[in-house]
């Protein structure tokens, strides 16, 4: 991955000037400009996907809103091909989710890439402790140095009912 310089609006979160981030990837461009997102794409591969299915677009546009840090890759002729979010304070927690790659651009190490964006992301820098949960991708996040949580009875989960 090449860093490439960038211009920008304020910041997502704030309103100090601070330049978005964008590294090219091959053919793609990795960038943390949430106006950039294809929300109806993102929406479709959400709903489709095991954790998020049948998300409905208001609750997704929410979402997206009041996300800490958000990442997408774009290729030059097919647009818009991979997502992630990260919800963080910036300096002690940060949890990755919604990492999802269009079928079509798997397999060439595009969701690796947009991994490791935000995993280095300028932003990023100061985390202690980065969670995630999956259901089938542990082997990839090992490779990124996550580990199964060695005491699990640590951990608590409240769920929406319905």
């Amino acid at each position: 991955m090449q860093d490439r310089p960038s211009s920008g609006k304020a910041s997502f979160f704030s309103e100090a000037e601070e330049p978005r981030h964008v590294v090219v990837f091959g053919e793609y461009e990795l960038s943390d400009e949430p106006a950039r997102l294809d929300f109806e794409r993102v929406h479709r591969w959400l709903a489709d996907s095991y954790w998020a299915a049948g998300i409905p677009a208001a609750r997704l546009r929410r979402a997206i809103d009041h996300t800490s840090l958000v990442a997408g890759a774009y290729h030059p002729v097919d647009g818009q091909c991979g997502v992630a979010r990260v919800v963080t304070d910036f300096t002690r927690f940060a949890y990755l989710m919604d990492v999802l790659v269009d079928p079509a651009h798997r397999g060439g190490g595009l969701g690796k890439a947009i991994v490791r964006f935000l995993l280095e992301h300028p932003r990023m820098g100061d985390i202690d402790s980065w969670t995630l949960a999956t259901r089938d991708a542990h082997g990839l996040y090992e490779g990124f140095g996550f580990q199964r949580e060695p005491d699990p009875g640590r951990w608590m989960v409240r769920r929406r009912e319905g």
